[in-house]
C-alpha cells in the first residue's frame, strides 16, 4: 500500500494519538511503526488479541507500568567481552519484574481460554536464572548488595568499620584541639574518597594537615589531619577492592544475561507488545471502539460510524451509517458543501486502514468490511506548482500510475473526480472511470457535484446514490446520509450562510433561472423527505432501544425474584433433609415435603425454558424425554394411564412426572425393557459434578453452594468439583467451604487419571 495513502488518509495521526497512550518509549515506538497485515488471517488475529486483552485488563484491574529501552543492550552482549554496567542490570530488573507481575496476572485466568492472548504475551521459556541471579545481586534501588559475593561483604564489612573508628577519632580530635568553633558542619564528610573534615578557611593553619579543596565560595577548605591519612589510604585500597568484587558481579550477570539472551529478547519484545496492546484499549476506551468483522468478500457495511480523528477530539460527532447492499460495488455521494461528503469519504479509508491494522475503530456492533488489499485515494486540491502540473492533471497522473495495481481487492476514493475541468467532460470522465472500476470489482466511494453523476448512480447498477441531508428550515447540515436519492449542492446557500454579499447572491439566482436548470426546488423536496424519514426511523429506533430495556429490567426484576424463591425453597429442602437424617421426621413425610418443594420450584421455572408438550400418547417406555423444571433429560421406565404421568430415570434418580411437565428430548430413544422385579437406581449412587474453573473465589463458593442444594434434594451420595490446578488459590476455598458444611461426610482430591489435584471429590450424609 503507498505511502501517499496513509498520508491522505491521515493514518500518521492515529498511530501518533496511539502512541501517546503508551507508557514507554520502545511501546510509544511500536505503536508508530504500525502498519496493516497482508493477510485476512493475520487481521482476525489481531482483532482476537485485541479483544481477548480488553476482556483480560477489564477483568484484572491490570495496569502498565513504564519500563526503559534496552533494545541496545542485545548487540552489545554479541561481544564476549562485554560487561553491562549497573544501571542497565537494574532497567531489565525493572522489565522482568513487570513481565512478571504481567504473566501471574494472566495466569488467573487460565480457564478463560485466551490462548491468542497468552502466545502473543509469554510464549518463551521464563529467563529463571537471570531473574534469580539480579534479584539476589540488585536492591530495589538499583545497588548491588553486599550478599552478592562473599568478598564484597567481607570488603564492606571493613569499610564500614573504618567509617566508625574514623568518626569516633574525629569527634576526639576536634574535642582535644578545642577545633569546634572552626567547624563549618558537625561532622566529616569525604572528597575524593578520603575522609576529610570541613573547616572555616581561616582555621587552616591551626593544625596539620592536608588541604584537598576548597568551596565554591572559598570559606570552607577540606582538611585531612595527618592522623587521618594512613586510614585513608587503606580506605583507598578497600574502595579498588570493592569496585572489583563489583565488577566481578556485573560480569557474573552478563553471563547469566548471555545465557539466556533469548528469553530476556522475548521477554522484552513481549513487554512492548503488551504496552501496544494496552495503548489500544486506552485508545479504544477514548472513543468507545471496537474491532469489527474483516471478511474475505463482502459489502462493506459501518453502522454508527465517526471518523476516528474526530471522535477523539469532540464527543459529539454525529455517527453515520456507511453501507453498500449485496451486488453493489460503489458509492456516490452527493449534496450541498460543508455537509459531510469527503469526512464520509475519508471515514471508511481511515477506518479500512485501522482495522487492517489491528486496531479498534470507533463503530458500532455489526460492522463489516471487506479485506482491501490497496486503497487508492484522489482527493483535495492535488495541484503542484513546483511541478508545473493543475489540479486535474495531477489527478489524471495519479490514475495511470496506479491503474494496473487496481484489482478487485482495491478501495478506490475519489473526491471531486474531473471538477477541475469543463464540468461535462469531467462527468463524463467520471462515469467511465467508475464503469471500469466495476469491471475491475474494485469497491469504489465517490463524492460529487455533477449532476450527471448523480443520474448515473440513480441509474446504473451496482452503483448506490446517497446525499448527504441538510435541515430544510436552516439549510444547515444535519451529517447524516440518506440512500438511494441525491442531493441539491446549495451553493448559494452556504455562500449566504459564510457573508457573501447579498447583491452577488441576487445576481447568481438571476443567472441560474435564465439558464433554465434549476432543480433546487424538487432535490429540497427530496431532503425534506429524507430528514423527515430519517427522523420516523430514529424514533422507531429509540422506542425499539426503550423497549429492549424495559424488558431487560423485568426479566432482571424477574430472575431476582425466581433466584429468592428458589434459595427459599432450597434452604427448606435442606432443612426437611437434616430432619430426616436426624430421624425427627419419617421417609415418607420427607418425601412428600420434597415433592412440594419441587412443584414450587417447576412453578417459577422461567417460560423460556419451556419447550412445547405434547400429548400423552407420544410417551412411551424407553423413549428420551427432557424434565423442564431441571432442564435435563432421561429416560421412560414405564407409565400410569390413569394419572397421566410417566416415571422417568434422570441420571439414575427415577421419579414420577406429570406429562405436561415433559418435553421432548434432543438425544435419540432407546427401548427399554422393564422385566417385572427391576427398581429404580438408589439415589444414593448419584454423583453430581459441579465445574468452578474460570469463577472467582466469590462466584465459585455460590455455584459450590447451589450445586450442594441440588444434590441434596437429588438425594446424591456424591459430589464431583472441578476446579483445576491453577495457583490452586480456588482449590483452597473449595476446601475451606466444605470443612464446615454440615452435609459433608469427608471429601479428598481425585486419583490423578480422573483430574488429580485439579478435582475435589466429596462424599455426602
Amino acid at each position: 500500500m503507498e505511502s501517499r495513502t496513509f498520508q491522505v488518509l491521515e493514518f500518521p495521526k492515529i498511530l501518533g494519538a496511539l502512541s501517546g497512550f503508551a507508557t514507554s518509549e520502545p511501546g510509544a515506538a511500536a505503536c508508530l511503526a504500525i502498519h496493516p497485515y497482508d493477510t485476512l488471517e493475520s487481521v482476525r488475529r489481531a482483532g482476537t488479541l485485541f479483544e481477548q486483552g480488553a476482556a483480560w485488563v477489564g477483568e484484572s484491574g491490570f495496569r502498565m507500568r513504564a519500563f526503559p529501552e534496552l533494545g541496545g543492550i542485545f548487540p552489545h552482549l554479541d561481544s564476549e567481552l562485554a560487561v553491562l554496567d549497573q544501571d542497565a542490570l537494574f532497567a531489565l530488573k525493572i522489565l522482568l519484574d513487570l513481565a512478571k507481575d504481567a504473566r501471574e496476572s494472566l495466569a488467573g485466568f487460565e480457564g478463560r481460554d485466551w490462548e491468542v492472548l497468552e502466545k502473543e504475551l509469554f510464549a518463551y521459556a521464563w529467563p529463571q536464572k537471570t531473574v534469580s541471579g539480579i534479584g539476589r545481586c540488585l536492591d530495589a534501588e538499583g545497588q548491588i548488595k553486599d550478599e552478592s559475593s562473599p568478598n564484597l561483604m567481607s570488603v564492606r564489612q571493613e569499610i564500614r568499620a573504618i567509617h566508625q573508628r574514623c568518626t569516633k577519632r574525629v569527634k576526639d580530635f576536634i574535642l582535644q584541639e578545642n577545633l569546634g568553633a572552626a567547624m563549618q558542619d558537625e561532622f566529616m564528610t569525604v572528597s575524593s574518597d578520603r575522609y576529610v573534615l570541613p573547616i572555616k578557611a581561616n582555621f587552616k593553619n591551626k593544625t596539620k594537615g592536608i588541604i584537598h579543596d576548597y568551596s565554591q565560595t572559598g570559606e570552607t577548605c577540606y582538611f585531612e589531619p595527618i592522623f587521618l591519612v594512613e586510614t585513608n589510604n587503606k580506605l583507598q585500597e578497600l574502595k579498588r577492592e570493592e569496585r572489583a568484587e563489583e565488577y566481578k558481579v556485573l560480569q557474573y550477570l552478563t553471563g547469566l544475561v548471555r545465557q539466556e539472551q533469548d528469553e530476556v529478547r522475548d521477554a522484552y519484545d513481549g513487554l512492548v507488545t503488551l504496552d501496544v496492546l494496552m495503548a489500544k484499549v486506552r485508545l479504544a476506551d477514548a472513543y468507545s471502539g471496537r474491532t469489527i468483522e474483516v471478511t474475505e468478500e463482502g459489502a462493506p457495511r459501518l453502522l454508527k460510524a465517526r471518523h476516528p480523528l474526530l471522535a477523539l477530539t469532540d464527543e459529539s460527532v454525529h455517527p453515520v451509517n456507511i453501507e453498500l447492499l449485496d451486488g453493489q460495488r460503489a458509492m456516490i455521494v452527493s449534496g450541498g458543501n460543508a455537509g459531510g461528503k469527503t469526512v464520509c469519504l475519508k471515514t471508511v479509508g481511515l477506518i479500512g486502514l485501522m482495522a487492517f491494522s489491528g486496531l479498534p475503530v470507533p463503530a458500532a456492533e455489526g460492522s463489516s468490511l471487506p479485506l482491501w488489499d490497496d486503497i487508492f485515494v484522489i482527493m483535495g486540491d492535488e495541484q503542484s506548482l513546483e511541478e508545473n502540473v493543475s489540479t486535474f492533471t495531477a489527478q489524471i497522473q495519479y490514475l495511470k500510475r496506479v491503474w494496473d495495481k487496481v484489482d478487485g481487492h482495491s478501495l478506490f476514493i475519489l473526491d471531486e473526480f474531473g471538477a477541475g475541468t469543463d464540468p461535462t467532460q469531467g462527468a463524463a470522465l467520471a462515469q467511465a472511470v467508475i464503469d471500469s472500476l466495476l469491471e475491475k470489482r474494485a469497491t469504489a466511494f465517490t463524492a460529487t457535484h455533477f449532476p450527471a453523476l448523480k443520474a448515473y448512480a440513480m441509474a446504473t447498477k451496482g452503483v448506490r446514490a446517497a446525499s448527504v441531508l441538510f435541515d430544510p428550515s436552516t439549510k444547515k447540515p444535519l451529517f447524516r446520509l440518506a440512500y438511494d436519492q441525491v442531493g441539491a449542492s446549495i451553493a448559494l446557500d452556504v455562500a449566504r450562510e459564510h457573508g457573501l454579499p447579498a447583491a452577488i447572491l441576487e445576481r447568481a439566482e438571476k443567472y441560474l433561472l435564465l439558464d433554465g436548470s434549476d432543480t433546487s426546488a424538487v432535490l429540497d423536496r427530496l431532503n425534506a423527505m429524507a430528514v423527515k424519514k430519517e427522523a420516523e426511523l430514529d424514533a422507531i429506533e429509540d422506542e425499539r432501544i426503550r423497549i429492549e430495556r424495559k424488558r431487560a429490567n423485568l426479566e432482571q426484576k424477574f430472575e431476582k425474584e425466581r433466584t429468592k424463591i428458589l434459595k427459599e425453597v432450597q434452604s427448606k429442602a435442606q432443612d426437611v433433609v437434616k430432619q430426616w437424617k436426624t430421624e425427627r421426621i419419617g421417609q415418607k413425610e420427607a418425601r412428600k415435603k420434597l415433592h412440594q418443594a419441587r412443584l414450587r420450584i417447576e412453578d417459577i421455572a422461567p417460560e423460556r425454558k419451556k419447550e412445547p408438550v405434547f400429548s400423552f400418547s407420544d410417551i412411551v417406555p424407553g423413549k428420551k424425554v427432557s424434565y423442564l423444571a431441571w432442564n435435563k433429560s432421561g429416560t421412560v421406565l414405564e407409565i400410569n394411564e390413569k394419572k397421566k404421568q410417566a416415571k422417568v430415570d434422570i441420571g439414575g434418580v427415577a421419579m414420577w412426572v406429570k406429562a405436561d411437565h415433559l418435553g421432548p428430548a434432543d438425544g435419540p430413544s432407546r427401548p427399554v425393557a422393564q422385566p417385572t422385579g427391576t427398581k429404580a437406581a438408589a439415589p444414593g449412587d448419584l454423583v453430581i459434578e459441579v465445574d468452578l474453573r474460570g469463577n472467582r473465589a466469590d462466584e465459585a463458593i455460590s455455584e459450590l453452594e447451589r450445586a450442594m442444594d441440588a444434590a441434596l434434594r437429588k438425594g446424591a451420595g456424591k459430589l464431583e468439583i472441578v476446579h483445576g490446578r491453577g495457583t490452586g488459590a480456588l482449590r483452597r476455598e473449595v476446601h475451606e467451604f466444605l470443612k464446615y458444611y454440615p452435609a459433608v461426610e469427608n471429601f479428598s482430591l481425585a486419583p490423578e487419571d480422573r483430574g488429580g489435584d485439579g478435582m475435589t471429590e466429596v462424599t455426602l450424609k
